[in-house]
């Protein structure tokens, strides 16, 4: 056998050995995130990510993506003007394509001119965004430049539920749960949080109860709205406010329909749902309509790939309604550890992603953020996981090639060796499976972000400015 051919199949055998780990893992010490709140057991296996590396293990040759990706690497990167506005010239090293956030800048700008306006932010992410980590920290350096109040979007039920602080919920055991991690082909198409929920409701209440947290601009629970899909039959749902009950029909005759539970600002309630089994659910919405929202649409062991797999009919229902203007795409923590070096196959899964994005939300930005440094123990000793810059490189890549601003994570925390002095720090900023961060180390990643995206803000506002005209959008 020659070296080659063992090689990839030795990448195939990885894959498989993960999937047995898996099956394993319920007999196994609890050791991966030993010190968040994270819930082991509702762990999904993002099915896509499985598919594509054991595609990975078969014999490939280098194709355009690696070719072309050199020479953006060795030349300079130059903008072409949006609206007669051009950011400085990059190299691949620098690239944070703030020329492709543009759309983004300037709606920033407008509520900037007119504080009753709304800027919409998607924040897509794995485990790293578990809990409304890192994203309720974004969320609250815009809402407090910028105003708005609410945490934005919610899940009906969610594996991190009880661990997030930013909004309290709790709901029936008999909710059933579809996942663009693991079905191909749901009963009804997947909801712009990836998910899809139906109320078993035929023998046992169904039902969904929310609370305001604590967090600052979240202390409500603002213009509560249900998102739900289409169906043959109508149902209903009881909303329970306080010692009130509000019965409202279910009626499903659009890809996306919403239903608003009352106007203004309430603390909590609970939804019982009747009738609903056949309906899809989605989830609820909370913000006031002005300042910045962002939506935390978090999954543990998603690589960003199954985005892909969404119904862009829907995608554009839900858009109607929210009106994103920037996606974030915060993902690597699964991509890790396969075996391979070479994310030409991630580059390729990736940039399929983003153009479901674009396809899906017409006119919106897209920000990548890169792989945070991830330390594994070589001779006794942890360091930077070799795997770490190919896969960040990678993705910078796809970032360029797909024409979206990139937040080299890896970099900002610190680079080579960096996971290492945040987790050994006193007091600590990740947590000891070297790959998390905890909410100090949030917090401080968040402002990390942010910062980036103000910087490239308060640099479009000069080059606005300078040009000395207003812009018609």
């Amino acid at each position: 056998m020659n070296t080659k051919s063992y090689f990839f199949q030795s990448f195939a055998i990885v894959a498989l050995a993960f999937v047995a780990f898996i099956g394993f893992k319920q007999i196994l010490p609890d050791k991966i995130f030993s010190e968040s709140k994270i819930d082991s057991k509702n762990v999904l296996i993002d099915s896509t990510l499985l598919e594509s590396v054991a595609k990975d293990s078969l014999p490939f040759k280098n194709d355009s993506i690696e070719k072309s990706s050199r020479k953006l690497e060795w030349g300079k990167i130059v903008y072409d003007a949006n609206e007669g506005i051009t950011f400085p010239s990059e190299t691949f090293d620098n690239y944070k394509g703030y020329q492709y956030l543009i759309p983004f800048y300037e709606k920033l700008y407008q509520l900037e001119k007119k504080p009753q306006s709304n800027v919409r932010i998607a924040y897509y992410g794995d485990s790293m965004t578990d809990g409304d980590l890192i994203v309720q920290d974004v969320r609250a350096n815009y809402q407090e430049r910028f105003g708005g109040n609410g945490v934005g979007f919610v899940s009906i039920t969610s594996e991190s539920a009880a661990s997030r602080g930013s909004v309290k919920s709790l709901y029936s055991k008999n909710w059933k749960m579809q996942s663009y991690l693991n079905v191909r082909s749901p009963s009804s198409p997947f909801g712009v949080n990836g998910h899809v929920f139906f109320a078993n409701d035929k023998t046992n209440a169904t039902w969904v109860q929310y609370e305001a947290g604590p967090n600052k601009n979240s202390t409500s629970l603002d213009n509560p709205t249900l998102f739900y899909g289409r169906s043959s039959r109508r149902g209903n749902v009881n909303f329970v406010i306080g010692k009130d009950t509000l019965r409202k029909n279910l009626i499903p005759n659009n890809l996306v329909n919403t239903l608003k539970v009352t106007s203004g600002s309430i603390k909590a309630f609970k939804a019982n749902f009747f009738h609903a089994d056949s309906i899809p659910i989605y989830g609820f919405n909370f913000d006031n309509g002005k300042g910045v929202h962002v939506d935390n649409f978090s999954q543990r062991g998603n690589s960003g790939l199954p985005i892909s797999a969404f119904d862009t009919g829907v995608m554009q229902g839900f858009n109607t309604n929210l009106k994103y203007d920037l996606v974030i795409l915060h993902y690597g923590t699964n991509v890790l550890n396969y075996g391979t070096k070479n994310y030409s196959w991630y580059e390729k899964g990736m940039k399929k992603t983003v153009n479901k994005i674009k396809e899906s939300f017409p006119g919106v930005s897209i920000l990548i953020i890169s792989t945070a440094d991830k330390s594994t123990k070589y001779s006794f000793k942890m360091k930077t996981d070799s795997a770490v810059v190919p896969l960040m490189k990678a993705q910078k890549r796809y970032a360029l090639e797909t024409e979206s601003g990139f937040v080299n994570l890896y970099t900002l925390m610190g680079g080579d060796g960096s996971m290492v002095k945040w987790v050994d720090e006193s007091p600590a900023r990740a947590n000891k499976d070297y790959t998390h961060f905890n909410q100090r180390g949030a917090k401080v990643v968040a402002k990390l972000l942010y910062d980036q995206l103000n910087n490239g803000y308060e640099e479009y506002k000069k080059l606005r400015e300078k040009r000395g005209a207003i812009i018609s959008w």
